[in-house]
């Protein structure tokens, strides 16, 4: 189960990630991406955040790999595969199957009663509003299953 709605409309996707406290991992990955603009963009966009605690549940050397200069591609696949274009609240969220994330595949989201998933991983927060779009925070990274062909 999800926590309660929390509202932080004046503020961008990037900004009210920040201010939530929880996103510091994804704020660092961001910007090792070139990605940060994106997300300050006009929007709107659904974003399922990785907690902190998500990024430490990865495979020792994971975030660390994906965080060199070399790896950027790789990192930009998975960063835009946690981003769906549109604004969907997590009561949208519940009534999808296989949205196309931003880095071009498609998800799997799956309701279990009050439960939310999207590839296995859980919604923890929901409904983080933004003045560009809405955070929702999981409990894994999630990947896709293979890197987008165009990921810039």
């Amino acid at each position: 189960m999800y926590s309660p709605v929390t509202r932080v409309p004046a503020t961008n996707l990037v900004d009210t990630a920040a201010a939530h406290g929880s996103f510091t991992t994804l704020r660092k990955a961001l910007d090792a991406a070139e990605l940060t603009h994106v997300l300050q963009g006009t929007g709107p966009y659904t974003v399922f955040a990785p907690t902190d605690e998500a990024f430490g549940k990865l495979p020792h050397g994971t975030l660390e790999n994906w965080l060199k200069p070399q790896n950027k591609a790789e990192l930009v696949s998975v960063l835009k595969y946690h981003v769906l274009r549109g604004y969907a609240s997590a009561a949208d969220i519940g009534t999808m199957t296989h949205p196309q994330m931003l880095q071009g595949q498609s998800a799997d989201i799956e309701k279990d009663g009050e439960r939310i998933s999207i590839d296995g991983a859980h919604l923890v927060g929901a409904d983080i509003s933004s003045s560009n779009g809405v955070i929702h925070a999981i409990d894994a990274v999630i990947q896709p299953t293979k890197p987008a062909a165009n990921t810039q």
